[in-house]
């Protein structure tokens, strides 16, 4: 090995700073590059708190908005892009009380802004007085305040299921009617609903056809049954202007009166069985009391019929009955058997006869 030479250090030193010089260099790169992420971290996190783009558009659109309120929609969790586009709309449609707050305030509280602001134009352009507070009051009433205004400006028209109905004289009527209505928007918050309307219409029929003498009266004329709707209030507490009732169907269904006639005579005769069946159960049960009560007297007999042959022999002990007396006793007996026999000849062919 050789010896270290003072020729050797001038090589060795410049090695030793070039590798130092490369460790900075690496170190300055890397630096470099966590600076130029950490910058594009700030820079993407400003362009989404701060929608500078959004804040542009809506300058040029002549909605006046700071970008300080934009990254307040941020901090809000509220979208931005949809407060800015409703208020350029609004702008545009030249709408005057829709601003920012009460739009932030409604969207927060669950409502929908573009139905709300849709709603509010198409008003607008049919002259129809419609503020923001009533259209949001609307649409947090869980209605379709978009579809209201349209159903206001267009009649409605609603089908009323078949309803069956009965005349005085019993035929069976079945009616469908057709409903035109229009929406009231002062009258949607707390206003009865479609349901209403042909329930109402439902109980008016049932009410005319029930009056009627005679099914053949509607038949004749089936206008009577929309007048008298008609004039019994039927939009009384409702959400709806009812505009005509027209009767779409009339059929004639099953005679009513008939079926209630016969089944009446059935529950009649059902009652009349029970009532025959019951004096029967009391005939059965009072000749069995009066055939127990035959058996008794028998009894009665037979036992009286034993005592007699003692009575004789007491009588003849006595001195009371003599034997002429026997005899007679003894004939009287035998004439009595014999006219008993002949009764009950008689009794079996009645008997027979009977059967």
């Amino acid at each position: 090995m050789a010896a270290f030479t003072p020729s050797h250090r001038p090589s060795r030193l410049y090695f030793m700073e070039y590798f130092l010089l490369q460790e900075q260099i690496n170190l300055l790169n890397t630096v470099e590059i966590i600076l130029l992420i950490l910058a594009l971290v700030v820079i993407g996190a400003t362009f989404y708190f701060v929608p500078l783009g959004l804040w542009v558009t809506a300058l040029f659109s002549g909605v006046r908005i700071s970008i300080f309120e934009l990254l307040g929609m941020r901090l809000r969790r509220i979208q931005p892009s949809v407060i800015v586009n409703e208020l350029i709309k609004a702008k545009k449609a030249r709408l005057p009380d829709v601003r920012r707050d009460a739009l932030e305030a409604h969207l927060l509280a669950n409502g929908h802004i573009t139905k709300v602001v849709d709603a509010l134009i198409s008003a607008q352009n049919a002259g129809i007085e419609l503020t923001f507070e009533q259209a949001a009051a609307i649409d947090l009433a869980g209605r379709d305040v978009l579809e209201a205004v349209k159903d206001s400006v267009n009649t409605k028209v609603i089908d009323s299921p078949q309803i069956e109905a009965v005349a005085k004289d019993g035929i069976q009527l079945i009616v469908q009617a057709r409903i035109t209505v229009r929406a009231q928007l002062k009258k949607l918050v707390g206003g009865a609903g479609e349901e209403t309307v042909v329930a109402r219409v439902g109980q008016g029929i049932v009410s005319s056809i029930g009056s009627a003498e005679t099914h053949e009266v509607i038949l004749a004329n089936p206008g009577l049954i929309s007048e008298s709707i008609m004039n019994a209030g039927l939009t009384l507490g409702t959400a709806y202007e009812v505009l005509s009732i027209d009767i779409a169907d009339v059929d004639i269904g099953e005679n009513k009166g008939a079926e209630l006639k016969a089944e009446e005579a059935e529950a009649e005769l059902k009652v009349a069985r029970a009532k025959a069946e019951e004096k029967r159960a009391e005939a059965v049960a009072e000749e069995q009391y009066f055939r127990a009560r035959v058996q008794e007297m028998r009894a009665k007999l037979i036992e009286a019929e034993a005592q007699v042959p003692m009575a004789i022999a007491e009588a003849f002990r006595l001195g009371n009955l003599g034997i002429m007396d026997y005899h007679r006793l003894q004939n009287i007996e035998a004439d009595t058997r014999m006219r008993k026999s002949f009764s009950d000849m008689d009794d079996r062919e009645i008997e027979e006869d009977e059967e």
